[in-house]
């Protein structure tokens, strides 16, 4: 009978709620974010024999969560890091983690032409993320961003298409394209301005998107992801998860009216989901930075 050994494992307290109000001055900043620590190293004793002496209690993992964020968030990318360096030089057999923050975004409510100083409004349910991996003196860092809701009303078409007996969609050379694009890139370095070039990342894609003539979903997802990568030689790949959010042309003749590509019917299920990655083919290798990052392909 083979042996039976411990395989890779990890641990820590996971979706730590974190709000950190900024105040040094009359106009307030907020961040809000979600962390989940999680520990790796010398932990088989705990798994083999109950032995506790190497855990470090994920309840002890989020209180410093919190303790951090009195000097600051910053850029989640480098929160990440910095509990990441001190979980693996506060405890010696900690030898490297996994932390992944989400951010939600907030937008200043408008009073008077002005945004206020301290009220707020959540802007959409799009989210920036990041996934920090250190193993040993090896760091990694992906980054991203979640439901970011974007829709082209002409510009798109869908024609040239094999058909069997069961194709019944319709070839159009205009049509409207709606997604909800989900990306994640992975940095080359650690030397980068997250914040900046997160927002020019954004930027790209969405410009991407509306000037790209498309014939398909895939094709806007691939100019959108090589744009990325023409602009930010420290990124060396893209990935994407980008589902059809489909509209369907309502047919209104019977009630006598005409519908010149005005009024539709927004279907949320079922749906086409496009995924792929862009990538520089001279990329080096990824090591860990995928490790346990969710998706795409």
């Amino acid at each position: 009978m083979s042996k039976i050994v411990l395989g890779q494992n990890q641990y820590g307290k996971a979706e730590v709620r974190l709000v950190k109000i900024t105040r040094d001055t009359k106009r307030h900043e907020i961040d809000d974010v979600t962390v989940t620590s999680q520990l790796r190293g010398d932990l088989d004793a705990v798994h083999t024999e109950g032995d506790n002496a190497h855990v470090v209690a994920t309840d002890t993992q989020k209180n410093t969560v919190y303790a951090f964020a009195r000097d600051g968030v910053g850029s989640i990318e480098t929160f990440a890091m910095r509990l990441g360096q001190h979980f693996t030089g506060e405890f010696e057999w900690i030898t490297g983690g996994r932390w992944e923050i989400e951010q939600y975004s907030w937008a200043r409510i408008p009073v008077d032409g002005e945004g206020h100083d301290h009220s707020f409004v959540r802007s959409s349910d799009e989210r920036r993320n990041t996934v920090v991996t250190m193993d040993g003196d090896r760091t990694w860092i992906v980054s991203g961003l979640s439901n970011m809701v974007v829709l082209k009303s002409t510009g798109s078409e869908f024609r040239g298409y094999p058909k069997d007996k069961y194709t019944t969609l319709q070839e159009t050379s205009d049509r409207i394209l709606a997604t909800s694009v989900s990306a994640r890139w992975r940095y080359l370095t650690t030397d980068v301005d997250f914040d900046k070039t997160f927002e020019n990342v954004r930027a790209i894609m969405l410009g991407a998107f509306a000037t790209t003539h498309s014939l398909a979903l895939q094709q806007s997802l691939f100019q959108m992801g090589s744009a990325v990568l023409e602009a930010h030689p420290e990124i060396a790949e893209v990935k994407f998860s980008m589902p059809n959010k489909h509209h369907f042309l309502v047919d209104l003749e019977p009630f006598g009216l005409d519908n010149p590509g005005e009024v539709f019917f927004a279907a949320d299920r079922p749906y086409g989901l496009i995924e792929a990655t862009v990538e520089r083919e001279d990329a080096p290798d990824a090591g860990r930075a995928w490790d346990s990052v969710p998706g795409f392909c």
